[in-house]
This record gives structure tokens, C-alpha cells and sequence, in this order.
């Protein structure tokens, strides 16, 4: 996913900004916060000094000077001072939480449905080109990330900075030659952070692929716990697993390793910016070149100075890993639409149902196969059977009629109309499709078949379900349509779940379905069932179908047999079977009139 590994830290920070500008007000806001809650922070330890200038010099200390004459007076100012600084510090560390917090979880939230709803405009090459593993990781696991940092870090970064600016301000007044020296050790903390930000930025990047990986490996596993388990390869696959956790342990542990270097470079040079403050400052106050009070506010400031920096190593590692994470996110969101949708057009309704490819081309990227000069016409209301090889390029033209994809030559119509001119959402209401892959979502069986039509009343869901022959074995489920079907559809069989989604495809009632192998994992009677119910509600409306059972195609109005990508054969049942072709000979092999080894589709 980190396509622009190039990429340094710092431009993915800027990225970030750009995709944050609709947030400008509430980052301000706690920005704002967390510079006034660092300006309250420091200074107690000034007010420290001053109370050592009071008791030192009583009368002639620097408060006297403000009107306060007597110590007494000048104590009890300082600690009405210090209550209203305290509160103040106080209220806007609260301040600060609640803004970058809240800012943290809307970004956050923002950013993941923004990404997933891209995702979801891609077009299926990417998905085929991508682990969904790597998906989900960038979504989930890469925004969180990028939460976490904002929650502290960000916070973090700031108040560093406030403090170099501030501190410095009060130490070149009270003294530039202690400030030079205390400060001398700052362009080598800062020289030190951007080395090891430079060290860690590839390492983090590596670490974040490693977690891809891993949500990968996991996600495939599960999902194929049962082929894990029929070939007992569950010591292989925890082995592999092992592996793919091993390599992310071994990428946090090289990005650790530099960042673990950080802290301790950065102490020697806080000790050696400490001792100058301290020895320099201390021979000044003796001579009477440096009063007291002073002398006691850099001691304290130097400390509120340089010790934090050493603080940088965390906020350094938590900013890599947030911009590691960041780069990924919005490389997804940068990822181009190629199947545009083409604005609010609609199909003309009433969609009448005629599907028409003229001459069309289209190849996979990956592979090289798939379908080459095709042109079909399916009239509104004819029923089309595609027949041939797997491979041959018979789902090809499924996807390229749902707008999966877009042909290279030639154009797909539906009454007339070349649907590339069309919004996607009113080409796919037009079409329902019932897939060999059938998908059911975790919920239970009315969820799943009203999937397609969420305002369907339970008259109509019953209907459909009937009309797919699956109302007989729903009703002898303890909970009904209630039932939850499991992740997957996992707790139905291959049979049941094909029948339900041939329901929600009816339920939907599109003028255009499309059964890519509807009947392949349904048994013989449940397929005759179904062949009737399809007679039904051919009636009406286009079909298109898939199937390498001859059988049950026999009734199509047009029989086209795809080879190769190109149109081999095309005419009714028995047209072909007169022309004694490839669809002739694969009749007879089903049918057994010949032996297996004569020609195939």
C-alpha cells in the first residue's frame, strides 16, 4: 500500500493538513490551548525566582518595584499570582485534552469512511490486485495509529516547541551569555531528531507493511478454517503464521533498536547545556553580576528547557509511525477511479431489458485473457444461456454489463442507451445478479434476502423466498426468517445459500438477472424446483445465463457458446444440436451418448 515509500515524514505531514482542511478551526483551537496551557507551565518557575529575589532583597527586590512595599505584601501577591496561574494551567490542559482528543476520534472516523467509500468506487482490478488483509490493516489499524498520535503527540510536539521559544525569550533577557550556553546543545538535540527521524521514517514504513501482512495471513486463515482443517495443515498454517509474525516482530525491532538510541545522545547534551547554565551562572551570581532570583529562574528554566526534549524520542517515534500510517491511508485515497460514474443520467424507465455488446474488447491487466470483438444482442424479455470453457471469457461479460470494468473497444447498451453515459446506481438496480460465489452477509435470512430492497414488506419477502424454492426449508428453521445465517452464510448449506440469494435477486424485482452458475450447488430435484421457478420469472424480463450444465438451459431463446474469448456458436437448443458442433458434442457427453473423451466445451 505504501506505493510513495520516497515519501519523507515531513510531506506526509503536509499531505495530512491538505486532507484535514475541513478541521482548520478545531486544530487551531487546540493549538491555541496547548500554547497557553506550556505558557502557564512555566511559570511557577519564574515566580520561583521572584520569591528568592523577594526574600533576598526584600525592599529592593523586583516586585517592590511594582508597588508592593513590604515583603509580606509582596509574598501574598506572588501567591495570589501563582493560585490564578495554577487554575489557568489547569484549564487549559483540560481544554487541550478534550480538543485534540475529539479531534483525534472525528478525524479518525472521518478518514477510515472516507477511505472505505473509495474503496468501494474502485474498480474490481484493484481488489484482485490487493490482500484484504492490507485493506483492512490500512483502515483500521493505520487509523488508529494516526489517532494515537494525535492524542498526545501532536499535543507533544507543540508545547516543545512553545518552551524553546518561551525559555529562550526569558533567558536572553536575563542574560544572553548563559542563554548562548544553555542553548548550545539545542542544534545538536534537533540535528539528533531529524537523523533518527531520517533512521526510523523506512522503518516504520516496513514495520506498518508487516502488520498488512499479518492481517492478511489471519484473515485468509479464518476464513478457510475448514480446508485448514479437512487437510489437517493446522501445525503448517500456525507455522506460517508464526513466520509472518516473526518478520513484524523483526521490523518493530529494528525501528526500536534506533529509536531506543535517541534518548541517551540527547542526555549527555542536556547535562553538558545544565552544567554551563549552572557553573557559569553560579560564578555571576557570586561576583554580584547576576542577581539571585535570576541565577535561581535559569537554574529551574534550564530544566524546563531541556528536559523535556528528551521527551522528543517518543513523540518522534509516535510521529513516525502515525506518518508510516498516514502515507498508506492516503496513498488508498489517491488511488485513481477508473470506472467513473457518470453523473445523475439515469436509464429511461421504464428499463425495457435489451442488452446489446458491440463489439466489444476487454483484457485483464494480470493475465492477458478475456474477450475480444464480441457482439451479442439480447432482445427485452429473451432468456440468453452463455456456454463454454472455464476461462473462456463467459464472466467477463457479466462484469463488463455491471460496469466492473470497461471494455478496451465496443460499448455494452441496455435499450439503446451505452450504460458508460449512465449513473452506476441505476444500471445495477436495473440488474440482479445471482453469483456461484454466493455472498451472505452475518445477520440473519431476512436481512439477507431484503438486502437488496430494505422497505420490502414480509409478504414480498416471502414470496421471493417461495419463488426460489426456499420457503419449505426456512420455515423448518426453529427461528424462521429470524435465523442468523452466520458469518459467510456459514451455518447454511451450499444449497440453501444459493437458493436465498436467488431470492433477494428476485425480491429486487430488476428488469435484467443475471444467474452466473445459479443452480451448481443445488441437487437435482432443488434444480428442477428452481427451473421452474425460473420459467416463471423469465416472463418479463431479460436473463442472462452462466451455466455448464446443459441441462438447464435447454428453454433459452438464444444459446451463445463462448471459446477463447470470441463468439464460437450461437442459435436455440436444438439449432445447435442439429449444427453437431462444440454444443453439440458437450450435449452428448452430459447426456452420455458418447464416452467423456470426445470434444468438450
Amino acid at each position: 500500500m505504501s506505493s510513495i515509500t520516497s515519501t519523507n515524514s515531513f510531506q506526509a505531514l503536509v499531505r495530512l493538513l491538505r486532507y484535514a482542511r475541513g478541521y482548520r478551526r478545531r486544530i487551531i483551537a487546540a493549538t491555541t490551548c496547548s500554547i497557553i496551557n506550556k505558557i502557564f507551565d512555566i511559570a511557577p518557575e519564574i515566580l520561583i525566582g521572584v520569591a528568592i529575589d523577594v526574600v533576598v532583597n526584600q525592599e529592593r527586590s523586583f516586585v517592590a518595584r511594582l508597588g508592593f512595599t513590604t515583603p509580606q505584601e509582596q509574598i501574598l501577591m506572588l501567591a495570589v499570582l501563582t493560585f490564578f496561574i495554577w487554575a489557568g494551567e489547569s484549564i487549559f490542559e483540560y481544554l487541550y485534552k478534550i480538543l485534540w482528543r475529539n479531534l483525534a476520534q472525528r478525524l479518525q472516523a472521518d478518514m477510515r469512511l472516507d477511505t472505505y467509500e473509495h474503496a468501494q468506487r474502485l474498480d474490481m482490478a484493484f481488489f484482485e490486485s490487493k490482500s484484504s488483509g492490507q485493506l483492512v490493516a490500512t483502515m483500521n489499524d493505520d487509523v488508529n495509529q494516526l489517532e494515537r498520535f494525535l492524542d498526545g503527540g501532536a499535543n507533544s510536539l507543540i508545547q516543545v516547541g512553545v518552551t524553546v521559544v518561551a525559555v529562550g525569550a526569558v533567558f536572553f533577557v536575563i542574560s544572553p551569555l548563559i542563554a548562548l550556553l544553555a542553548f548550545t546543545p539545542i542544534p545538536l538535540i534537533i540535528w539528533g531528531a531529524f537523523f533518527f527521524q531520517r533512521k526510523a521514517g523506512p522503518l516504520y514504513a516496513d514495520v506498518r507493511e508487516k502488520v498488512g501482512d499479518l492481517a492478511s495471513r489471519l484473515s485468509n486463515n479464518l476464513s478457510g478454517i475448514a480446508t485448514i482443517k479437512s487437510f489437517t495443515s493446522e501445525d503448517r498454517e500456525a507455522a506460517r503464521l508464526r513466520e509472518t509474525s516473526e518478520a513484524y516482530v523483526e521490523a518493530n525491532r529494528r525501528a526500536i533498536r534506533v529509536s531506543s538510541a535517541f534518548i541517551p545522545v540527547i542526555r549527555m547534551a542536556i547535562l553538558a547545556g545544565f552544567l554551563a547554565t549552572f557553573t557559569v551562572g553560579g560564578m555571576l551570581a557570586l561576583r554580584g553580576d547576576l542577581n539571585v532570583g535570576a541565577y535561581g529562574v535559569l537554574v529551574f528554566l534550564t530544566q524546563r528547557l531541556l528536559w523535556p526534549l528528551t521527551g522528543l524520542a517518543e513523540v518522534i517515534d509516535l510521529f513516525e509511525r502515525a506518518m508510516a500510517s498516514t502515507r498508506r491511508i492516503l496513498d488508498l485515497l489517491a488511488v485513481p477511479i477508473t470506472v467513473k460514474d457518470n453523473g445523475d443520467r439515469p436509464l429511461a424507465v421504464p428499463v425495457r431489458g435489451e442488452v446489446s455488446f458491440e463489439a466489444v474488447s476487454f483484457h485483464y491487466a494480470s493475465s492477458g485473457v478475456g474477450v475480444d470483438d464480441v457482439s451479442l444482442r439480447v432482445p427485452a424479455g429473451n432468456t440468453l444461456a452463455l456456454v463454454g470453457a472455464t476461462g473462456s471469457g463467459k464472466s467477463t461479460l457479466i462484469k463488463l454489463l455491471l460496469r466492473f470494468y470497461d471494455p478496451e473497444a465496443g460499448q455494452v447498451c441496455i435499450d439503446g442507451q451505452p450504460i458508460r453515459e449512465v449513473s452506476l446506481n441505476s444500471l445495477r438496480q436495473a440488474i440482479g445478479l445471482v453469483s456461484q460465489d454466493v455472498y451472505l452477509f452475518e445477520g440473519s435470512i431476512r436481512d439477507n434476502i431484503v438486502y437488496g430492497k430494505p422497505e420490502a414488506e414480509a409478504s414480498q419477502v416471502i414470496e421471493a423466498a417461495k419463488t426460489a424454492e426456499a420457503w419449505e426449508f426456512i420455515q423448518a428453521l426453529p427461528q424462521g426468517l429470524d435465523t442468523p445465517v452466520g458469518e459467510r452464510g456459514i451455518r447454511l448449506s451450499g444449497g440453501q445459500r444459493q437458493r436465498l440469494s436467488l431470492a433477494r435477486a428476485l425480491l429486487k424485482d430488476p428488469p435484467i438477472l443475471v444467474l452466473d452458475e445459479a443452480t451448481s450447488a443445488v441437487d437435482n430435484e432443488t434444480e428442477a424446483a428452481i427451473q421452474r421457478s425460473l420459467q416463471k420469472i423469465g416472463h418479463g424480463r431479460t436473463v442472462i445465463m452462466i451455466a455448464h450444465r446443459l441441462s438447464t438451459i435447454v428453454h433459452a431463446d438464444e444459446i451463445v457458446v463462448i471459446d477463447a474469448g470470441r463468439v464460437a456458436e450461437q442459435g436455440t437448443h436444438a439449432e445447435l444440436i442439429e449444427r453437431g458442433g462444440r454444443y453439440a458434442a458437450q450435449w452428448r457427453v452430459q447426456t452420455g451418448a458418447i464416452q467423456v473423451g470426445e470434444a468438450v466445451l
